[in-house]
This record gives structure tokens, C-alpha cells and sequence, in this order.
């Protein structure tokens, strides 16, 4: 049976496209998206990226049946302040067939050229905040939001067609201590020992709200050299804000403020709700959302969403203040243990933080690359 693929035209449905995950390689450990984040990723109404990039999707059909699907990205904006003639491919999922895969990769590859380009990466999105990155190690623990799941296969696919990595993240297991280290609490002390820094303290959702898009503001300040970051805007952080603030929970998030009331460090984190999303199958109704409450009422791991120092102060003892406020609220609600999210392995500095506190890696992703 012969494989078509074709682009989905402006304005045509995308119902099909976003069904390509829920219909290809069922496994134990696979962790649908949400269809409600989906669909808003590929609204231009509520995804500023898709009016700043140039964008085409494609699908993979076999006997009239959707077997794979493959979204290709050109970041205008981005390839001039780096100069660099870049293409991304995102979204690539497909059944186990080296020749759908191969067939998608090379659609992709084709439309990059067409339009100058020099280079193919992937999957990467719009910028780091989408997840980013093949699974290559770890299939053994459910991945946590916003980040990949996928089969272990796909990766050595990908590779066999000329792919080779570019950078690596990994996702580091950290356990909670019942009492913060001796040595952590004495730098915490003397970073808030002049008075000049203070911990904010959230008692409710109501208290947080006005604090989460001045603390977006300093990701923008603080994540300018780290790779595929692209700088976010009002609207974009006040769209995160909202997507975000059902589930979070004031006693995990840390913010550090100076003497003007401004964000200097702040840490964000969740309760993993990793079980209730496989459970819900992409769906909040009728029950999904029940499934992501119950699990994150019951899981022992706190999952690490974003966190930032501001550069002047960084290296000066802000993340011990964080992460012993962190702990101390994970350990009153009995977790455990915490997954870092992703840190790209050049982040030597995070990485050496999370280390000390006797992390260990146990999830690795990979963003692959091509010479067009």
C-alpha cells in the first residue's frame, strides 16, 4: 500500500491532525497531550508564534487511514538575531515504519529547502517552552508535562535518515530530604541576612495571580543565552498564566522580591499529575480532569515547572532559599521526591545545583539535526 503525504491546507480542519497521537503505538507509559492545549497551540487566535513563524503541517495517510503527522517551523525572527538559516520539525508521531517515518522527515526536509534553508532540527517547537526533543532514555518513568512522549523507536528512526544530535536535556530524580542540608541552610541565611531580599508567602490563588506575569518578566531577563529561547510577550505570558493557574498551588511557588517589590529568583512547581493525564487520554471530559486531580492528590513526586535568579544576583545562595522553601512545603504534603523537568545538558550550573543535592539523572532527551 503506497504512502500519501499531504499538507493541510489554511483554515482546513484539524481534527485528523490532532488525532494522529491517540491513534498510533499504544505503550503502558504513553502520556497524551491534552486536546484542549492542542487545539489552543494551533489557534493563531490564542498562539501569537504561529503569526511570527512560517508554518505548514503534514499528514501521513495509508489506505485512507492517518498514520503519522509532521509540523515544520521557520522562526524568522529567531534565525536573524542568531544568523542562522534554520528549519525545525515538530510533532513528528507515526506507527513503527521506517518508510512513513522516512516519508515525513523528507516532506519536511523539501519544504525547508524550498525556502532557503540550511539546516533541519527537532523536534523543537516555536522556543523551549514546548517540549523539545525525542525521549531517549528513561521509558521506565512516565514523563511529566510539557515534555515528550514518545516510543523508543522513533529516535533510532530518525537517525537511521542522516539525523544527528545537536544537544541533549535531562531530567534529574531528586530526593526530599526530611530536614534541609546543614550547609544549604547556613548560605540561605546569609543570602537574607540584610534584609535587602525577602520570601513572599502565598496563602492563596488570589495572592498569586498579580505575582505570576512580573515573574515571567524575568524569564525573559534571565533565559536570553539558553538555546531556542525566544522571548515572550505580554499577551504570551498572560496566556501561560492563565493556562497554568488551575493547577498550581501557592505552597510551590517560591518568589524572591528585592527592596522595590521587583522579582529577583523565583522557583514554580506541581504535584505530578503524570498518571492522571495518561488516564484521561487527552481529554478533560467527562473525567479526565478528575484523573489529574486525584493524581496529584495522591502522587509522592513534586514536578519542577520554571525557575530563574536574576543574573546580577546569581551564584549568591538565592536557589538554597528557594529550594529549602520548596522542600519544606513538599515534605508537609508527604512527597518524596521531585523530577527536575528538562535541563539541557550544557547547563552546567543547574546541573551542579541539582547534583549537590544528590540528584541523579533519569530521563534523557535529544534534539536531533540535518545539513540540508
Amino acid at each position: 500500500m503506497g504512502i500519501l503525504i499531504r499538507q493541510l491546507e489554511s483554515g482546513e480542519s484539524l481534527s485528523d491532525y490532532l488525532s494522529v497521537p491517540g491513534s498510533v503505538n499504544d505503550r503502558p507509559n504513553r502520556v497524551l497531550p491534552l486536546l484542549a492545549d492542542e487545539r489552543a497551540f494551533h489557534d493563531p487566535r490564542r498562539n501569537t508564534s504561529l503569526a511570527k513563524c512560517l508554518v505548514a503541517r503534514f499528514m501521513a495517510w495509508q489506505d485512507e487511514v492517518p498514520v503519522g503527522r509532521i509540523m515544520c517551523i521557520i522562526h524568522p525572527g529567531h534565525n536573524a538575531a542568531h544568523k542562522v538559516h534554520t528549519a525545525r520539525f515538530y510533532q513528528l508521531d507515526c506507527t513503527n515504519s521506517p518508510a512513513i517515518a522516512q516519508a515525513l522527515l523528507q516532506r519536511a526536509e523539501a519544504w525547508a529547502r524550498e525556502r532557503g534553508m540550511l539546516r533541519l532540527i527537532g523536534p523543537f517547537g516555536f522556543s523551549d517552552k514546548d517540549p523539545q526533543g525525542l525521549q531517549i532514555d528513561g521509558f521506565e518513568h512516565l514523563p511529566v508535562i510539557a515534555t515528550p512522549s514518545n516510543p523508543s523507536w522513533l529516535p533510532p528512526l530518525v537517525e537511521q535518515f542522516g539525523y544527528q544530535k545537536l544537544i541533549d536535556a535531562v531530567s534529574y530524580r531528586v530526593g526530599i530530604p526530611m530536614f534541609p542540608p546543614v550547609l544549604h541552610e547556613r548560605i540561605a541565611e546569609r543570602a537574607l541576612r540584610n534584609g535587602r531580599i525577602r520570601l513572599l508567602n502565598f496563602r492563596s490563588k488570589d495572592d498569586l495571580k498579580p505575582w505570576i506575569v512580573p515573574v515571567l518578566r524575568l524569564v525573559n531577563e534571565t533565559y536570553t543565552a539558553l538555546f531556542g529561547f525566544d522571548p515572550m510577550s505580554e499577551e504570551e505570558m498572560r496566556g501561560l498564566a492563565a493556562q497554568y493557574m488551575p493547577i498550581l498551588d501557592p505552597a510551590f511557588v517560591q518568589v524572591l522580591v528585592d527592596q522595590q517589590d521587583a522579582p529577583v529568583a523565583f522557583v514554580v512547581a506541581a504535584p505530578d499529575m503524570s498518571e492522571g493525564l495518561r488516564r484521561a487520554k487527552g481529554r478533560l471530559l467527562p473525567l479526565g480532569w478528575w484523573h489529574i486531580l486525584r493524581a496529584m492528590k495522591r502522587s509522592r513526586q513534586l514536578d519542577l515547572f520554571l525557575g530563574a535568579v536574576r543574573p546580577d544576583l546569581q551564584g549568591l545562595g538565592l536557589t538554597c532559599v528557594l529550594g529549602i522553601a520548596l522542600m519544606k512545603a513538599a515534605r508537609q504534603r508527604g512527597l518524596t521526591h521531585m523530577d527536575s523537568h528538562l535541563v539541557l545538558e550544557t547547563n552546567h550550573r543547574m546541573r551542579a545545583e541539582l547534583e549537590r543535592l544528590g540528584g541523579t539523572v533519569w530521563k534523557r532527551y535529544r534534539i536531533h539535526q540535518k545539513t540540508l
